[in-house]
């Protein structure tokens, strides 16, 4: 397989980067996603957002809510709806877990990274992740500094 840097095809069109700061994400998992032909050419054009959408598993199904795609100029009557329910695939040993997960651990399905994948077929990370409290956001921040300051000092007298 080769390198994400080196194909063409790899792109990451939207990414939540707000979910690993409100979010411990312990897991994720990617995941196809079905779209409408409209959609699929309104995303090479970068025209997505991920930041208020979630996953939930409801009736055996994986479901993205909330998720923007823009719409398609081009698609004049054969356009999509903008914040539509867009179904995820995923296998169904995948489901039962993340079904589990939600379900009886009280954790999120939240989506990190929408991206074309090395074939150019749209693909979501999804993290399953229990919400931070105020304390754990700045104790995360307090970590993240002083590793940061620990690199400088260890780069001024190493």
């Amino acid at each position: 397989m080769a390198k994400k840097d080196d194909n063409p095809n790899y792109k990451v069109i939207a990414e939540n980067r707000r979910a690993r700061h409100d979010y411990a994400i312990e897991d994720d998992l990617e995941v196809g996603i079905m779209l409408e032909g409209s959609e699929v050419k309104s995303l090479r054009q970068n025209t997505s957002q991920i930041n208020e959408s979630y996953a939930a598993v409801e009736d055996g199904e994986l479901w993205l809510v909330n998720g923007y795609i823009a719409p398609y100029a081009q698609a004049k009557t054969f356009g999509h709806e903008e914040r539509r329910r867009r179904k995820l695939l995923v296998s169904k040993k995948e489901l039962a877990r993340l079904w589990n997960d939600t379900q009886r651990k009280g954790m999120t399905l939240v989506p990190l990274v929408l991206y074309f994948n090395h074939r150019g077929i749209a693909k979501m990370k999804i993290g399953i992740a229990k919400g931070k409290k105020n304390a754990d956001k700045r104790q995360t921040e307090a970590k993240r500094d002083w590793n940061r300051q620990k690199q400088r000092l260890l780069k001024q007298n190493g």
